[in-house]
């Protein structure tokens, strides 16, 4: 029976992929305008909003409908008014929000928003992981909804825009806030950099990818020594090769990783996820065998951390002190910067709306990209993410199948 039923799913997914191009141009050849809303974010003290006025006037100019709670962009500098003036709507209830047909969001869904979800709604936002249980999954997927992951949608090039976006900002702004907790407003009084005479401070930084880059770019130029871990070979020559300079790189080896810990005043998380999870490389062990004083800015956090000493702080609270090391473990941490983050934000999704609006709606879109169906992990309230059914013992279903079915 399992064989037959493996049979018949391969065969689907061929006959999904074959479909003829002229047939499936010929589906979405007709605009469809899209009713989006974007609700005032209350959780993890997110400041971002993920549609600047600019890009709120090129959609409306569209033809689409876009309905905006009140208060939500003015953390990131933008007022009402400034909504009001390029054709937004502005409501000022959730409930109102949630009527829309595409809901826009910063943060992940929570508990109090779940009950105003509408079956065949289509939810774009982050996931989460560490602070996704099964409960609260399980009453999204009871909506019948279907939802994207920012972090999972895919652009030109097999990249990932949205993570790559926020790593950016995320990696220069750890640099900061590593300086910060280093200096005598929070530690001892040390300056993260260099100057003449004395032996510059070290950063370790545990990642060669968007985020790692943006740090060790930030941390050089202030004159720290930089040290950076990956178990990527061509990724640490990439990026060897993009700062235009030799710096220290290792693959991550746990003897090694040690004792450069050890000697570290600033020690940066920036490992890629494996299956929606960042592999935990360093023991609290070694936490506790750091310099008292140092800092850990967990920037992987957001899936899980690369620390075991780690666990998920927010802007309120930001930081705690472990085996005499200071953890920042604050998952939205391009929040901090809620004007330019909105900014990276809107500029990325934008061009998927006015597609997706283009080629007759969102889950028109879902067929017909492959980058932007990638982000998604429900579909119509089917798990469609083999890591998430995995992780929290679901049922998992495939969205080729799914899609197959529709057509």
């Amino acid at each position: 029976m399992a064989e037959q039923y493996e049979g018949t799913l391969e065969k689907l997914k061929m006959d999904y992929a074959l479909l003829p191009k002229e047939e499936l141009a010929d589906f979405g050849n007709k605009s469809k305008s899209l009713y989006i809303g974007i609700p005032d974010e209350t959780n993890y003290n997110e400041k971002r909003i993920p549609l600047t006025p600019n890009s709120v006037e090129g959609l409306v100019n569209r033809g689409n409908r876009i309905v905006i709670e009140s208060g939500a962009g003015v953390a990131s500098g933008f007022s009402d008014q400034d909504y009001i003036q390029v054709g937004a709507d502005i409501v000022f209830s959730k409930e109102e929000v949630f009527k829309a047909s595409t809901i826009i969001k910063s943060t992940p869904i929570n508990v109090e928003e779940i009950p105003l979800l509408l079956p065949n709604q289509v939810v774009v936002s982050p996931i989460l992981l560490p602070k996704l249980n099964v409960s609260t999954l399980k009453h999204i997927m009871e909506k019948k909804v279907t939802a994207l992951a920012f972090e999972y949608i895919k652009g030109d090039y097999d990249t990932y825009p949205f993570m790559r976006s926020m790593s950016e900002i995320a990696g220069n702004y750890a640099i900061l806030t590593a300086a910060k907790y280093l200096s005598n407003e929070y530690g001892h009084g040390i300056l993260l950099g260099g100057i003449t005479g004395h032996p510059p401070t070290k950063v370790v930084i545990l990642g060669a990818g968007s985020v790692g880059e943006a740090a060790a770019r930030a941390a050089l130029g202030l004159g720290a020594r930089v040290l950076v871990f990956d178990d990527n070979i061509s990724r640490l020559m990439r990026l060897q090769n993009d700062l235009g300079r030799r710096i220290y790189t290792s693959v991550i080896d746990s003897g090694n990783l040690r004792d450069k810990i050890a000697r570290a005043h600033v020690v940066i998380g920036a490992l890629k996820p494996i299956n929606g999870k960042t592999p935990c490389v360093v023991t609290e062990d070694m936490v506790a065998g750091m310099k008292a004083g140092s800092v850990i800015i967990d920037v992987s956090i957001d899936h899980g951390g690369c620390f075991e000493s780690s666990r998920v702080t927010d802007n309120k609270n930001p930081v705690f002190t472990k085996h005499g090391v200071v953890h920042y473990c604050v998952p939205n941490i391009a929040s901090n910067v809620s004007r330019t983050a909105s900014y990276a934000l809107s500029n990325i999704i934008t061009p998927f709306l006015k597609s997706a609006s283009d080629c007759g709606g969102i889950e028109n879109y879902i067929k017909q990209n492959a980058g932007f169906r990638h982000g998604t992990y429900l579909y119509k309230g089917s798990l469609t993410k083999s890591f998430l059914a995995e992780k929290f013992d679901l049922k998992f279903t495939n969205l080729e199948l799914l899609l197959s079915v529709d057509f």
